[in-house]
């Protein structure tokens, strides 16, 4: 839940930007983004859409905020004006303050609590590196000038933490 605050907190900064075309079902796709959360499951955002489109009656709307919620996990847009901005707000967690960066990474290793430690490590740095390798981290330019600096920073501290 502290996730999704966070992010519905991004979302109306963001909003006055005046840039999103549809606010709306970016809040509405952030609201089912991890609804299905399960750390040994491979399709939490399959199911966390699949339960958008059911909750949304399956009219077209339900399939775009599905297809929104979709992008949270490879965190590559599609061809859609708004799809960038759901992936920089879902990875806005990354620019917070350092010590909320370290309460968020605690609170990520004790939901793999079952992982041993070597494994976690391993993998966890694998996925921020990713992160880090990237060009750019964030895909609108109000994320690069509101987060890029600090979310490397902030991945960089991780990742020698593990």
């Amino acid at each position: 839940m502290q996730h999704l605050e966070e992010c519905l907190q991004c979302l109306d900064e963001a909003k006055k930007t005046g840039l999103i075309a549809k606010p709306d079902l970016i809040e509405m796709a952030l609201w089912f983004h991890d609804a299905v959360y399960d750390p040994k499951g491979s399709e939490n955002e399959e199911r966390s859409a699949q339960m958008a489109v059911e909750a949304l009656g399956g009219s077209d709307i339900a399939h775009e905020v599905a297809r929104l919620v979709m992008l949270t996990k490879s965190h590559e847009p599609g061809d859609c004006a708004d799809d960038a901005w759901i992936i920089d707000i879902d990875l806005g967690i990354f620019a917070q303050p350092l010590e909320r960066v370290l309460e968020y990474e605690r609170q990520i290793r004790a939901e793999y609590a079952w992982v041993p430690q070597d494994v976690y490590a391993e993998k966890r740095a694998e996925i921020l590196n990713g992160f880090l390798q990237r060009g750019q981290i964030y895909l609108t330019e109000w994320a690069r000038e509101q987060f890029e600096a600090t979310a490397r920073a902030n991945l960089r501290n991780l990742i020698a933490g593990l």
